[in-house]
């Protein structure tokens, strides 16, 4: 996730894909059969292509272009040896794996070995360990809800005995977030919207909450809103001994339910759930603590004139002392909290207070974050904050003293982790730029700062238990992922995977390299872009121009790292003539406070003020054909694609808006208030840069298209954009995609779309 701040989330750029989005219960869940019915072979013929020639069926839906990599490492206990779930001879396996070597110990079991009620074996989906790693939950039949949350059947198997359990009772349904505790004796779990915890060791389950019901309450999972903004599903956490449960509880009654239409049977289906927009009520949120051996729960007390989130809770290594992370609604004051867990022999304690220990403020918002961490004192903590006008680590006290441990005139990416032992913090960094990633090591006291990273370009790392070795993960901008193992010190062990065979296989389709470049705005600004260039490129020739990008707050896309599919549907449009260009504009990352929120109240005035300004530097170049310049984007970037073909109708001939938001006013109140303030408030700014209310100046040829079971961008947006351009007599295309969410994908969905995008683009900008 680049920065772990959670803006980076609300909307998908064309490379990301996001989850099946299915509804909670089965009583409100559209159709099983649907996916079936309209991610089935579609009647599209393979192309008959000569050897080397890149198309869309190759890019979308043949995998030549799949890279290898090295996912679901998880550390042991040692920190010396790691498991991964692959797949052996006979079906999928856990194997452990030592780090130093990087040679396979033993098979800890297959799925050969999981023995579900019937003795039929258990496909793997997820696992987890317990504290002492002698038994191991396994998730099977995992089934996706939103973007992030799944439900599944756990079952509890014991590496020993080589005995597996259910964790609960089929006929009462799937669960959700099954935890086992720190101590190895419970499991945590939350069903139908209610939480439970089974004791392993005599087999009993306990209700923690018994009220739960949909669309009204939730225990001990999140809301829409909160998965989907602040980035977690998860809604409780276990303490350091195993002996309490922090929970939230989501009180959704006063939000106003947002509904879905699925089709496929002779009748369509109506997916309803709770959707709070801009402006709209929230959830109310409470925090509560379970005790096991109480079996009580004993709600904590936080008081505040202002209606608030509370995006994080988090244990400290004290297990009476939690955390929480508590923010205004408009998202510019924030405190952690700290509420001591005690239950007082004197009497009864009915609330248990929560004091602040820090607080932090901002004339426009605070970006929350992963990147607390408590140390082993119990009295310092690690932060991370844009304060002082960079993002940087500071190592903090309870009482209030602070230390900056990272300076200069640039971002932070994310903190990967301290050996206390040793006094070093890893992180990563945008110090050499915002299209760079780099992992460094500082002692923490500020000095000795090193870059570990070798290679220029992108960096992310998987460090061990206990920071003894790391995992890095490259790529840049023209060459696939190089995974390699490292020690802490930096020391390559040995090449995990180096993508061979895929770079054999891109060498066949002769592609340009994607050139890096920066040019001077209008406004004066420096920005950052990219260009990929035909194939056998001549400057005496004036070819058509096709830029893309996201341009919204939390998601650089002009950055040295690989692009995957999208880039190489980037490399299709330059073989077929094309200038493709992709710019960086105002409110995007790692160029400092101001430059990201300099967008603050008036999303998609600078950004489109840039974009313009970015079509009249390339369509001055002599070979650029300044009279067809087009423009694709998706979610953030269709909402750039929709204002540039309004408001620069004279500089764009041709766009294209993917999923685009039309009007801040119809999405979710967490995202678009973080940047807008509410429309009470920001009435103007929700206005002014709204593409519905610019569609009289639209002048070229314009594509809408979105998924009809879109349940983060909402078909609205496109429905409502079609109102305002019939109204205005305006001819457009539109093409819906019924029962796919916010990816659009599925079967050959992607290839049609592309397909499409494709003909449109040639159609528009190809002179005959």
């Amino acid at each position: 996730m680049h920065t772990k701040l959670i803006y980076l989330l609300p909307f998908l750029a064309i490379s990301l894909s996001c989850s099946s989005k299915k509804a909670e219960t089965k009583a409100a869940t559209p159709n099983p059969d649907m996916e079936s019915i309209f991610d089935s072979d579609t009647g599209f013929e393979e192309e008959t292509v000569e050897e080397g020639t890149l198309t869309n069926d190759l890019i979308w839906y043949s995998g030549e272009f799949y890279g290898k990599s090295v996912r679901g490492v998880r550390s042991m206990n040692d920190g010396k040896h790691f498991t991964t779930l692959g797949n052996g001879e006979l079906g999928p396996e856990v194997n452990k794996y030592s780090y130093a070597t990087y040679e396979k110990v033993a098979t800890l079991f297959t799925f050969m070995d999981l023995k579900d009620e019937e003795g039929k074996p258990i496909p793997i989906d997820a696992y987890q360990f317990n504290a002492d790693e002698s038994k191991v939950m396994i998730a099977t039949d995992q089934e996706s809800i939103y973007r992030r949350s799944s439900k599944a059947y756990y079952y509890i198997y014991d590496l020993k005995t080589k005995k597996t359990t259910p964790l609960s009772d089929k006929k009462l349904g799937k669960q959700r977030l099954a935890e086992i505790s720190p101590a190895g004796t419970h499991v945590a779990f939350v069903r139908e919207n209610n939480m439970f915890f089974k004791n392993l060791e005599t087999g009993k389950e306990f209700a923690i909450t018994r009220d739960g019901k949909l669309n009204e309450l939730i225990h001990g999972a999140t809301d829409w809103v909160y998965e989907e903004e602040f980035a977690i599903h998860k809604g409780f956490e276990w303490n350091a001994d195993g002996t309490k449960i922090a929970y939230y509880t989501f009180d959704e009654r006063k939000v106003k339910e947002f509904h879905l239409d699925y089709y496929g049977p002779l009748y369509p289906m109506e997916y309803r759930f709770k959707y709070p927009k801009a402006g709209e009520d929230n959830s109310k949120i409470s925090v509560s603590v379970y005790d096991i051996w109480k079996q009580e729960s004993t709600p904590a007390y936080i008081f505040d004139r202002e209606e608030f989130y509370i995006p994080r809770i988090q244990w400290t290594n004290n297990p009476d002392k939690l955390c929480i992370t508590k923010i205004n609604r408009l998202q510019n004051k924030l405190e952690l909290l700290l509420v001591e867990c005690v239950q007082k022999r004197a009497q009864k304690v009915t609330e248990y207070p929560a004091t602040s220990f820090y607080k932090e403020k901002s004339k426009t918002y605070i970006d929350i974050h992963d990147n607390l961490q408590f140390l082993k004192d119990n009295k310092s903590y690690l932060w991370m904050s844009e304060k002082e006008g960079y993002n940087h680590i500071y190592l903090n006290t309870l009482d209030g003293k602070e230390t900056q441990i990272t300076k200069g005139n640039w971002d932070v990416i994310e903190l990967q982790g301290i050996d206390e032992e040793n006094g070093l913090i890893y992180y990563l960094s945008a110090e050499n730029g915002p299209t760079q990633q780099e992992l460094y090591v500082i002692k923490t006291d500020g000095t000795g700062k090193k870059k570990l990273s070798t290679k220029t370009g992108n960096n992310s790392t998987a460090f061990s238990k206990g920071m003894k070795y790391y995992i890095n993960y490259h790529s840049d901008a023209n060459t696939p992922s190089f995974i390699s193992l490292h020690e802490a010190n930096g020391t390559q062990i040995k090449v995990l995977q180096d993508n061979k065979a895929l770079k054999t296989r891109l060498a066949k389709y002769d592609l340009p390299k994607k050139e890096f470049f920066k040019f001077k705005a209008d406004s004066g600004h420096e920005l950052n872009a990219w260009m990929i260039k035909p194939v056998n490129f001549d400057a005496t020739k004036k070819y058509p121009v096709f830029m893309t990008g996201y341009n919204g707050p939390g998601n650089n896309v002009v950055k040295d790292s690989w692009g995957g599919s999208t880039m190489m549907w980037h490399h299709l449009l330059a073989k077929k003539g094309f200038l493709v260009v992709c710019v960086e504009t105002r409110g995007t990352m790692f160029r400092g406070r101001d430059f990201k929120h300099s967008t603050y109240l008036q999303l998609g005035k600078l950004e489109t003020e840039d974009l313009i300004s970015a079509a009249k530097h390339v369509g001055s170049l002599s070979y650029a054909d300044g009279d067809n310049i087009g423009i694709q984007g998706w979610s953030y970037g269709g909402y750039m694609a929709s204002l540039c073909m309004t408001k620069g109708a004279d500089y764009f001939k041709a766009g294209i808006a993917v999923a685009p938001v039309t009007n801040w006013r119809y999405y979710d109140n967490i995202y678009t208030e973080r940047f807008m303030r509410t429309p009470q408030e920001n009435a103007d700014g929700y206005d002014d840069n709204s593409p519905i209310n610019h569609v009289d100046k639209l002048k070229g040829a314009f594509l809408l298209v979105h998924g009809g079971g879109d349940d983060n961008v909402h078909p609205q947006n496109t429905y409502e954009m079609v109102n305002a351009l019939v109204k205005e007599n305006k001819e457009f295309d539109m093409f819906v995609y019924p029962n796919r969410n916010h990816g659009i994908y599925g079967g050959k969905t992607r290839l049609h779309l592309f397909n499409k995008m494709t003909d449109f683009l040639v159609d528009n900008l190809m002179e005959d």
